[in-house]
């Protein structure tokens, strides 16, 4: 492809995203299609020529658009958002387009730099703790692919501080010990078996009426540990739970962490950036005092996938964890403490210029549409929520405090599963299942950057009605 068909074809392909996300509403959410449909559309082995565009081009329109469910679209409720924004879409781009690695300062500095630039940015809209700015003695803050590796990070600097080091040189898991609530999300065991905590050393603490963690029941897990000659060694409290939006109890939580020496690790993944908009600042409360915290600005907040923003109290644990220093990777800068080098601060070596679509979005966007789109969906679920209990076949199962709804048809699971698959099985919206303390539930998310109060109606007339 040379520079002049890239232009033409580049105008193309923007034109075609603006034209899906303009039209997006007329689709069926979920593709009509089985395993396997797919791949049938397309030729079994690769071609032996370069095609032309236009039989590519073509190919997304026949094949790839017809086989997506449209996360975008104004009747998604299932899940959580996973909202894009036409500023971010561009930030993407240029990311793409300037192609470099960001692994260390020396690799791409404006990367490295405007990414911190970004965490600290992030930090003070949000009203997060002061020491998790880059600037504190400390903290810092970087940016993840997702909150899963947010939580292994966590856990593997709470490892490497419990064992002082020495579980890098050998590898000694056996005694270290995990807590969490059965509303955590699946990431924190999957974090912990990567990490060599297996579930017999994974602690699942009871939750109370409105599923969040019982602190007396914590403090009673790791007295029990500590008796038993292990070491509690991490805590994951949950702020907006994935299945019911529970905010666990952080501030008390957060005293007996402190009392034992345990790491605390706050997953505010699908609710954090709600503390954009000042009113709902109260999804920090106990946030100060944790050692770690992550949020997704791809869900909410309208910054395309992949975009988790992780602070750390303690960044000395985190680089004891994760800073290997081959000869190759040595600079002066980093050697000097001058400059960050995020490779130490996360899994893999290589990183994208993911801080672009970020700064494209506060900049272009601004955060006042952010806080906007946050009220206006907080309001829509409360209404919802305000029909559902009126309606005497229906409850609610769980707090509802921002945008999410958990609802059932009273006393009656095999209702409440039919419901469900008979909204999807239409296609006009989609929500998602779960089951809290034993009970089928159906979730309603209402968080997509193109639903309105129309659609948020339309989908309680299709839930009485059917």
């Amino acid at each position: 492809m040379t520079p002049d068909e890239f232009r033409r074809n580049g105008h193309e392909m923007i034109d075609l995203i603006a034209h899906y996300l303009e039209s997006i509403e007329d689709r069926r959410i979920v593709p009509e299609i089985e395993p396997g449909d797919v791949r049938a559309m397309l030729p079994e082995h690769p071609p032996s020529e370069p095609e032309a565009w236009d039989a590519v081009i073509a190919d997304v329109d026949r094949v790839v658009l017809p086989g997506i469910t449209h996360w975008q679209h104004p009747n998604w409720f299932a899940y959580f958002p996973a909202n894009t924004t036409y500023a971010s879409i561009l930030g993407e781009l240029l990311s793409a387009g300037l192609g470099i690695q960001g692994m260390s300062w020396v690799t791409s500095p404006a990367c490295t730099e405007i990414e911190t630039l970004m965490l600290d940015w992030m930090q003070e809209l949000m009203g997060l703790p002061e020491q998790f700015r880059s600037t504190s003695e400390h903290g810092g803050g970087v940016i993840q692919g997702s909150a899963s590796e947010a939580v292994l990070v966590a856990i593997l600097a709470a490892r490497w501080r419990a064992t002082a080091g020495a579980v890098n040189a050998d590898g000694d898991t056996a005694k270290l010990t995990a807590y969490c609530t059965s509303q955590a999300h699946s990431s924190i065991e999957k974090g912990l078996r990567i990490a060599g905590i297996g579930t017999d050393r994974t602690r699942i603490v009871d939750h109370d009426e409105g599923f969040e963690m019982r602190p007396q029941a914590l403090a009673r897990a790791i007295s029990a540990d500590l008796d038993a000659g292990l070491i509690p060694f991490f805590v994951c409290t949950t702020h907006g739970t994935t299945s019911s939006m529970a905010f666990d109890p952080t501030d008390h939580v957060a005293e007996i962490c402190a009392a034992n020496d345990v790491w605390l690790h706050v997953d505010g993944a699908m609710c954090g950036v709600a503390a954009l908009a000042p009113e709902y600042r109260w999804v920090n409360d106990g946030i100060d005092r944790s050692d770690s915290y992550a949020t997704n600005p791809h869900k909410w907040m309208g910054v395309n996938f992949d975009c988790t923003l992780m602070w750390t109290a303690d960044r000395s644990a985190l680089l004891g964890a994760l800073s290997i220093l081959p000869e190759y990777l040595r600079s002066a800068a980093a050697e000097s403490g001058a400059a960050i080098d995020y490779r130490d601060w996360q899994i893999p070596l290589g990183r994208r210029f993911r801080a672009l679509k970020l700064w494209f979005t506060i900049r272009l966007d601004g955060i006042a549409s952010v806080q906007e789109r946050i009220r206006r969906d907080v309001a829509l679920t409360q209404e919802l929520a305000a029909e559902i209990a009126a309606d005497a076949r229906f409850e609610i199962v769980a707090p509802h405090p921002l945008n999410l709804v958990c609802l059932r048809v009273v006393g009656d699971d095999s209702l409440t599963e039919q419901l469900i698959d008979r909204i999807n099985a239409a296609g006009q919206a989609h929500v998602t299942r779960t089951t809290l303390d034993g009970r089928t539930v159906m979730r309603v998310s209402i968080g997509a950057r193109t639903t309105e109060r129309r659609h948020v109606e339309a989908l309680w007339q299709t839930i009485s009605a059917t």
